[in-house]
């Protein structure tokens, strides 16, 4: 069946204040929570290098890789899915207003055809008058 999407909760940006970090500063720190922020820290770093990396590597490749094409198969299968949930929800016009819209369209198009017709006889005469 078709996946509902939902947008992505934003997260509030937390706001640094000036005189937090001169408080800070000034008390004694603690050890084993300097250690944990410099471990944490130095985590992100390397999470960052190796998505990096692997970002540079993918570009490299020439060659397709195996499971690659299945994964297209299936996002097309999922697509084609989701297009059939959508189409069942169109309302489509009766018989009676397609016939009616039609026949509006061609009694137009027969009007218009008619009026540039004429427009196009009479410039043509006119040309040729002004010709002679």
């Amino acid at each position: 069946m078709a996946r509902i999407q939902r947008k992505k909760k934003q997260r509030a940006k937390k706001k640094k204040q000036p005189g937090a970090e001169g408080v800070a500063s000034q008390e004694p720190r603690n050890d084993a929570v300097a250690k944990k922020t410099e471990l944490f820290s130095g985590s992100v770093k390397s999470v960052k290098t190796k998505a990096y990396s692997s970002r540079q590597k993918s570009l490299t490749r020439t060659k397709a890789e195996p499971g690659k094409f299945k994964g297209y198969i299936d996002k097309g299968l999922q697509f084609l899915r989701e297009v059939k949930v959508e189409l069942k929800k169109v309302v489509w016009p009766s018989r009676k207003q397609t016939i009616g819209s039609t026949v509006v369209v061609l009694i137009l198009t027969i009007i218009i055809s008619v009026f540039l017709g004429m427009v196009d006889i009479g410039l043509s005469s006119l040309i040729r008058v002004v010709l002679k």
